[in-house]
């Protein structure tokens, strides 16, 4: 694989726009049949947004208001204070982008440990591997082999405030390997920095909806606030977001159960502006740099160059489009989940994101099984677009829980 193609693979990754392939002509430009201007907002580090198990995987994505199980971690740690065992363990795995390259991958090892009935903790480690690469010379001769890979690693801890309410913090390192490109003898140095999570979850009592039982759920979480990422001599913003959604599970009757989830997701990072543009005398279109300051004059929008704090509070407001931008900002993910006697389980979802915004739009579907303390959940997406690059996306999570949680204890609040 020459330079080309992996700077190729590198801004698909890294811009997190996974319809680069048939976009890359028009980027800020127009679409056919389409009057939208196209504007994603890119991160670095964009695999810590990829779903990384089978059961919200296979939901479309949504996670924030689910039931608590061994990867709450990435969706909403104060999740994990719910929990009806006492500890667990599992393990993901998803190939990524198989349209484009045969050997990305993501692994993702989870679990809990509930310290009494208040309190848990938990822990995870995400890899993300991008294969092997075929570094070339300008003649095309082979000159070594490259296989970059980026991690991070969590650990969380819970607390519920009361009986319905639970708040959570996660704290992560993030390790990104992808500028270690041997060059002369020599190589790049890995980027790192740190982030947070703060989290908080609701589930009521079980409540009569018409003559059935139900519980309702609600959750928030605002994820990956940390510092910039560092490669060579530019920093890039990590994918701090926002997610905020809820779910309503209804008991049918004593062995069949089903729920609908609904999650909305933004970016805390700012939207790229649109800058001032000028024709030179060679017929070229070039941006007009101030001549007070030296940075590129804006059109509309607002300077992307801001600290991280400032970053949060502006990306509610930067879009050049004004407020319809950003709100096609917003990602929508919506699930289902049937569940028979707790062991047989069948998902389904959807995910949305605008056309202008990168244009992920895909339908999910998957099973899974629970046998006394091992679980197996699988799941596989759906683009709604032929030679989407991800097609054939499917996740296999194997999970096992175990000693479940007194509920004469629990109701009572003391500790086992």
């Amino acid at each position: 694989m020459s330079m080309k193609r992996y700077f190729v693979i590198g801004v698909i990754i890294l811009g997190s726009s996974f319809n680069f392939l048939h976009s890359q002509s028009i980027n800020s430009g127009q679409l056919s049949g389409f009057s939208g201007t196209i504007n994603p907002i890119t991160t670095a580090v964009p695999f810590l947004m990829i779903s990384p198990d089978s059961k919200q995987g296979a939901m479309g994505d949504v996670g924030v208001a689910t039931d608590p199980d061994i990867n709450s971690i990435h969706w909403n740690g104060s999740k994990l204070a719910f929990s009806d065992k006492k500890f667990g363990l599992g393990f993901t795995v998803t190939p990524w982008l198989r349209l484009l390259v045969p050997d990305i991958n993501m692994s993702y090892l989870a679990g809990y440990i509930k310290l009494n009935t208040k309190q848990t903790i938990g822990g995870s480690l995400r890899y993300f591997s991008l294969g092997n690469i075929e570094l070339t010379n300008s003649s095309g001769q082979k000159t070594s082999d490259f296989r970059p890979n980026e991690f991070a690693l969590d650990f969380a801890f819970t607390q519920k405030l009361s009986k319905y309410f639970a708040l959570g913090v996660a704290s992560r390192f993030i390790n990104s390997g992808i500028s270690k490109v041997p060059f002369n003898g020599g190589s790049g140095a890995s980027a790192s920095t740190f982030a947070v999570d703060l989290s908080m979850f609701f589930k009521s009592e079980k409540f009569n909806l018409s003559d059935k039982k139900a519980v309702a759920t609600l959750g928030l979480a605002i994820t990956n606030v940390g510092a910039k990422i560092k490669y060579s001599n530019d920093q890039n913003f990590i994918p701090m977001n926002i997610r905020l959604g809820g779910g309503l599970k209804t008991d049918i009757d004593d062995y069949n159960s089903f729920g609908v989830y609904l999650d909305f997701n933004k970016l805390l990072v700012p939207t790229p502006p649109i800058y001032q543009t000028t024709i030179t005398s060679s017929g070229q279109k070039e941006i007009v740099i101030d001549p007070i300051t030296g940075k590129q004059k804006i059109a509309l929008g607002k300077d992307p160059n801001v600290g991280v704090a400032t970053a949060i509070l502006q990306s509610f407001n930067d879009a050049p489009g004004g407020f319809s931008e950003e709100m096609k900002e917003i990602n929508v993910s919506s699930g289902l989940e049937y569940a028979y006697d707790k062991t047989f389980f069948v998902r389904a979802g959807y995910f949305h994101e605008s056309i202008t915004k990168g244009s992920r739009q895909f339908f999910t579907m998957g099973i899974g099984f629970k046998f006394k303390v091992i679980n197996i959940d699988g799941s596989y997406l759906i683009p709604t677009s032929l030679q989407n690059p991800l097609q054939n996306t499917w996740r296999i999570t194997l999970s096992f829980n175990f000693d479940p949680v007194d509920k004469v204890t629990e109701k009572e609040g003391v500790s086992p």
